[in-house]
């Protein structure tokens, strides 16, 4: 869709005639809360925010509206949920900002992807509807649904067999996380569902549908997410060979108009003006994906500056002039972040959700309750006791894995484990080896588009973690990078903001938008070479347990989580065969 063509081209002129200044407010959908931000169009200022958390935040381990245990590696969300976030964060955000609302010229919003929604013709998802509230694959899959490794390896392995040209342009293997895959799952696993779906949309599709009443699909997740490269799907022939009631998957119920990033999907609705408090008929960015949108808002428009968006996980997503084909990167795709570049997308499927999980469920009540007598969070506690030790020290090596790897290996059967623990171990020891693990999961990704062709220049940070020094010092030195800091809390928010900013007609493109409204501060962090060095031991040694673990020559991980799955009733027949996850892992060799 091109702005010129939509009436909210028009806004930014109404809006300045009786207005000095006019914002835009961008919304980042979270795993866990959606957060608004009130953004001066004229220099990127934020002047307003406000968070709401998801009342029925992940249910991945019951079905919040029966208790139903939920099966292994499920994550579900309730797209009611999303909508809340409009009708409270963003008026909040407003009034935080104490300005005139109508004085809003655009709203932009951003999901984690890839996060499915089913829904009728209409938009209204499958679960809100009473026949199908007690049914699991009638919800939102969120990102972390990881249930679908067994159709993701049947589509990789197929794929491969067929020579398919798209498959190398993800890097080789297609995820679990993804479109098809989860689709593939939903039509075995409850196919009265898949036939009443009539559209399976992309939550950051789905949110802008219900803002505008119009359904548009953003390139960014039909290209990374949907497996549309130069123009198509994969074939009717190649989805009927994985499943004959799926040869019109594409066609039936992923195809749709696709709407190019920064261009406006349509106004606001009197409805969702009424949620937001906002003028009807501003301009509706098109959707698009969290870690994506937040290049411009870190002035990361050029060709080899990687953004890596630090979270629950961590997206690393960079533009480049040339198309190259990086093994296990998530996709690349013309104009996926910016128009005019391709896109290249690499991730990492757990980081915070890491650290959350170890202060959580391994660290002794004796330390959080002296985090609570020194006024300081846990995390910032257990940080000061380790921050000082020599690098090395503690003599342990760890895998980041504990939520699957998705890149380089693209494998969510894998998981995490901690080498060296001893009877001297301390809580805080193993903490720093979690740190260093994501760290060298980062090294690892950035080696591979540095020998790929597609050289990192420039590293910058985005997202919550960011927060913590030590954190970005030890990436860092584990990188033998600089370190740039975006100079916003919410880089995702602000790059929102920005998108609307060009879909309301404030700016001709995102570039341009981003030279004025983006923030970052360069270098704020510069490798230490003595420390860099010591860790180029420890690299080396998580690099031999990686291609140990996770390309085939030891498959515990895999045998490890059969058992626990027979051993919760779900069986092992729906779980790829050793010599099948073997060939797969072989593909990124």
């Amino acid at each position: 869709m091109n702005t010129e063509q939509n009436p909210a081209a028009s806004a930014p002129e109404q809006a300045t005639a009786t207005h000095a200044e006019t914002y835009t407010i961008g919304v980042d959908f979270g795993t866990l809360s959606g957060r608004a931000v009130v953004v001066r169009v004229s220099d990127g200022a934020e002047l307003g925010s406000a968070v709401l958390d998801y009342p029925h935040a992940v249910m991945d381990r019951e079905l919040a509206s029966t208790g139903a245990a939920l099966p292994p590696d499920w994550a579900l969300q309730v797209p009611a949920d999303y909508v809340a976030v409009m009708q409270s964060a963003v008026p909040r955000a407003v009034e935080a900002a104490g300005i005139d609302p109508a004085a809003v010229i655009g709203i932009g919003t951003d999901f984690t992807a890839c996060t499915m929604v089913p829904v009728i013709a209409d938009g209204t998802p499958l679960n809100e509807l009473p026949e199908y509230a007690d049914r699991p694959h009638a919800y939102v899959k969120l990102w972390k649904h990881h249930s679908a490794q067994p159709q993701a390896d049947r589509i990789n392995e197929l794929a491969a067999e067929r020579g398919e040209s798209w498959l190398p342009r993800y890097g080789g293997l297609i995820s679990s996380e993804w479109e098809f895959a989860k689709g593939l799952q939903l039509l075995e696993e409850d196919p009265e569902l898949y036939e009443r779906m009539d559209h399976w949309v992309e939550a950051a599709d789905w949110i802008i549908w219900q803002l505008t009443g119009t359904y548009v699909r953003n390139a960014c997740t039909a290209g990374y997410k949907g497996i549309y490269q130069d123009g198509a799907y994969p074939s009717h022939e190649f989805l009927a060979a994985l499943n004959p009631a799926f040869e019109r998957f594409a066609d039936d119920k992923v195809a749709h108009e696709i709407g190019e990033l920064g261009a406006a999907a349509g106004t606001l609705s009197a409805e969702a003006a009424a949620w937001t408090g906002l003028r009807e008929g501003i301009a509706v960015a098109v959707g698009n994906v969290d870690a994506h949108v937040a290049a411009p808002a870190a002035q990361a428009v050029s060709p080899g500056q990687m953004v890596a968006i630090m979270g629950t996980s961590t997206c690393h997503v960079m533009n480049g002039d040339v198309l190259r084909e990086v093994p296990g990167m998530c996709g690349v795709v013309d104009g996926g972040i910016i128009a005019g570049l391709y896109g290249y997308e690499a991730g990492q499927s757990g980081v915070g959700d890491i650290f959350a999980w170890y202060v959580a469920n391994q660290v002794p009540a004796r330390y959080t309750e002296e985090a609570a007598a020194r006024g300081v969070s846990i995390h910032e506690y257990l940080t000061s006791l380790i921050q000082d030790q020599p690098v090395g020290a503690h003599g342990l090596v760890a895998l980041d894995w504990h939520s699957g790897n998705r890149s380089v290996l693209v494998d969510h059967e894998l998981s995490g484990t901690v080498l060296g623990l001893t009877l001297t171990t301390r809580t805080e020891e193993v903490y720093r080896a979690l740190f260093e693990a994501t760290a060298f999961g980062t090294r690892k990704i950035v080696e591979t588009f540095n020998a790929s062709g597609v050289p990192v220049t420039e590293f910058i940070v985005a997202g919550g973690l960011q927060r913590n020094p030590f954190l970005m010092q030890t990436y860092s030195d584990i990188l033998r990078l600089p370190i740039s800091i975006t100079a916003s809390d919410q880089g995702p928010a602000l790059g929102s903001a920005i998108h609307a900013a060009v879909a309301a007609g404030a700016y001709p493109d995102v570039p341009a938008a981003s030279a004025a409204m983006g923030k970052v501060n360069r270098a704020v962090y510069t490798p230490n070479e003595a420390a860099a060095d010591a860790y180029d031991l420890l690299y080396a040694e998580y690099a031999t347990l990686h291609d140990y673990f996770g390309r085939g020559a030891n498959d515990v991980m895999k045998r490890l989580k059969r058992i626990r799955r027979a051993a919760l009733g779900g069986g092992v027949d729906s779980l790829p065969t050793d010599t099948e996850t073997t060939a797969l892992e072989g593909a990124t060799a």
